[in-house]
């Protein structure tokens, strides 16, 4: 007899609301074991797997699947790490409802597998085992290979070179890896010792990693190649960008990367634990709609804010940011005012951020993102008190490493120039991917370039071996 179709998927486990805004801990708790065999089951085991080919580094998806639904979960996560060296991370932040999950062909009638909930089983699983199979090493090539930035695409183009048999150096400017990852993503959506076990992992692959390093200050792109036989750019895009508005230069106006970076990386909600005090704002907005927004609504609120609003200049069928987000800071307390853009901030004598002066918005015709333009309702001005306002509308690339490297050719917003397929610059021996290129996006799609980026870099050193013999 065929197997009935599950078309509905497994809830994942996660901290009650009222529990969670009260602490920092992970939110989501993930799946039991039985819960994952169950989930894996509802897999129809496509002839095409669609999934596959939506997925940006191209993981066995029904071939990990299948392993959880027959127990073999040491088999799973090795058929993952043969693509992803980071499981863990992946199965968390990345956006599978607009990648892999998006294909499966059981979302035309009901609920997709839950591909990355089963992605972080997995990986989890491996973690609580104490045991990490590393994969077998090429042998040594004699080539060696810098990597500027211990981000996603960094730490992934590192290890699929480490593993090709090349000596790989990871030079990171801040004191810990993980670029957006450690700096960026919450605690309680991405618990950073996740972070340094998967780190720890690449390392583990004979990677070396050198902390305190500003390439572009402490050493330049030229200085590097003189002594690496290539270089790969994944430096992310921690430029953030302002409204432009007045006042904005008022205490209490913080961008996303500041306010997240004081709390993530440097510990401020551990404060006095450690030394990195962070504002109290009492009621806070944050002016964006992506998952950065979400972040930082969401701090604020276990901050101890009495209110937080997200202010959006779209409706919420624009929102950019993960839907799993959306509910989950509207289920914490959050409130969206949507369709209103702020034009100024207002401060009180001694120079502090007292209410956010707004316009109310209509949708127009699309713009050239496909969504409809937000357009100014005229005479429709109104203040929102607040004492702290977040701004989290993008960021772009540093300028410092173009503004060091003659002749490394750069785009509009500063971003480095860099083939889709290869990850070639306009410099010999120099490759980039991830944010730097393309700005900030997703962490699947950063990995996704670098690891195309790796394939081509093996083949340009394999090329120079071959000649030298």
């Amino acid at each position: 007899m065929a197997k009935k179709t599950d078309y509905e998927r497994r809830p994942m486990p996660k901290q009650a609301p009222f529990e969670r805004v009260k602490n920092f801990d992970e939110v989501a708790l993930g799946y039991t074991e039985q819960l994952a065999r169950q989930e894996a089951a509802r897999c129809l085991g496509c002839k095409k797997p669609l999934c596959v080919e939506g997925c940006p580094v191209a993981i066995d998806i029904p071939g990990f699947v299948e392993c959880i639904v027959e127990g073999r979960f040491a088999a799973g996560i090795k058929r993952i790490k043969e693509a992803n060296a980071l499981p863990a991370v992946c199965g968390r932040v990345c956006p599978q409802e607009d990648q892999c999950e998006k294909v499966c062909v059981l979302g035309k009638k009901g609920d997709p597998v839950s591909i990355g909930r089963l992605e972080r089983f997995l990986a989890d699983w491996e973690a609580a085992s104490g045991h990490v199979e590393t994969p077998t090493k090429a042998p040594p090539t004699g080539k060696k290979v810098a990597v500027v930035g211990a981000g996603p695409a960094g730490i992934t183009v590192a290890s699929d070179l480490a593993l090709l048999g090349h000596d790989v150096v990871i030079y990171e400017a801040l004191h810990e890896a993980g670029g957006v990852l450690t700096y960026g993503i919450p605690e309680f959506r991405l618990p950073k010792a996740i972070v340094k076990r998967e780190v720890e992992y690449v390392r583990g692959l004979g990677v070396q990693l050198r902390t305190d390093y500003i390439v572009g200050k402490t050493k330049t792109l030229d200085r590097l190649l003189e002594e690496f036989d290539a270089v790969f750019v994944g430096a992310g895009a921690g430029l953030p960008w302002f409204l432009e508005i007045p006042g904005e230069s008022l205490n209490g106006v913080y961008s996303a990367n500041e306010y997240l970076t004081r709390c993530n990386l440097m510990k401020g909600f551990r404060f006095p634990e450690y030394d990195t005090p962070m504002k109290r704002p009492s009621r806070v907005a944050v002016i964006g709609g992506g998952n950065v927004a979400m972040d930082a609504a969401r701090t604020s609120l276990r901050l101890g804010a009495d209110e937080v609003h997200i202010v959006y200049r779209r409706s919420r069928n624009e929102l950019p940011a993960r839907l799993e987000e959306v509910e989950n800071a509207e289920e914490e307390g959050v409130i969206f005012d949507f369709l209103t853009l702020p034009v100024r901030c207002i401060g009180d004598e001694r120079g502090w951020l007292r209410e956010m002066e707004c316009l109310k918005m209509e949708l127009g015709e699309p713009d050239d993102s496909g969504r409809r333009r937000p357009v100014p309702i005229e005479g429709s001005e109104f203040k929102m008190r607040i004492d702290a306002a977040v701004c989290a509308i993008g960021n772009s690339p540093n300028p410092l490493i173009p503004i060091t490297t003659p002749g490394l050719e750069v785009g509009r917003r500063g971003n480095i120039v860099a083939d889709d397929d290869t990850g070639r610059t306009s410099r010999a021996a120099v490759w980039a991917g991830g944010d730097v290129v393309t700005g900030a996006a997703t962490v699947i799609s950063a990995m996704g370039a670098a690891r195309k980026a790796a394939r081509d870099i093996h083949a340009h050193l394999s090329k120079e071996n071959q000649g030298s013999t």
